[in-house]
């Protein structure tokens, strides 16, 4: 019912969500990742003195961010995700876009936390994010591996600068290394 209704919005109001063959595919091949910037979280960084273990101190998304995770969660539907290995920073932005996806359990994974506040950590985050999709891919070979994280994070791993929401589709070698991307900008 829920999907008959989301059709039906999309039609009253002409909403047009661009299809992309072959995103479930490639991400059960074991070669391939989903990075996502969180959804929109009004303002640049965070406040000074914020604690991950407090939202209230935190920038969090506001109710149109809200609204796009839940909106790009029924495009992957539409794309033929159902379910994944939903991974994510520790920032209550990003975890509430992985949990607003509605695609599975969501996991914190210290590797996808942002960098923005101390820019020379990036060199060596971006190695640990690389060992941590290598093993993800090797364990979980045919479930799509989606990682939420911060525009620094996935400008540092594959060179794109993304809009809030946008998701990156990387094909990886095995060591988790970028080889290539294609953008799917939010929906």
């Amino acid at each position: 019912m829920s999907r008959l209704l989301f059709l039906l919005v999309l039609l009253v109001f002409n909403v047009s969500i661009p299809c992309f063959a072959g995103l479930a595919q490639d991400l059960q091949d074991g070669q391939h990742v989903l990075l996502m910037r969180h959804a929109d979280a009004p303002g640049i960084g965070d406040p000074p003195g914020y604690k991950l273990d407090q939202c209230a101190t935190q920038r969090n998304l506001g109710d149109s961010g809200r609204k796009q995770s839940v909106l790009i969660g029924n495009w992957l539907r539409s794309q033929g995700v159902s379910v994944a290995k939903v991974m994510s920073s520790a920032w209550c932005r990003c975890l509430d876009t992985a949990r607003l996806l509605n695609l599975g359990f969501v996991s914190v994974e210290s590797s996808l936390g942002s960098f923005f506040d101390d820019m020379s950590l990036a060199k060596s985050q971006t190695q640990a994010m690389q060992k941590m999709i290598a093993t993800q891919l090797t364990q979980h070979q045919s479930t799509p591996l989606i990682l939420v994280t911060h525009h620094v994070n996935i400008e540092a791993f594959t060179g794109k600068v993304v809009n809030v929401g946008d998701m990156v589709l990387v094909k990886v070698k095995a060591d988790g290394s970028y080889a290539s991307h294609q953008l799917f900008p939010s929906p």
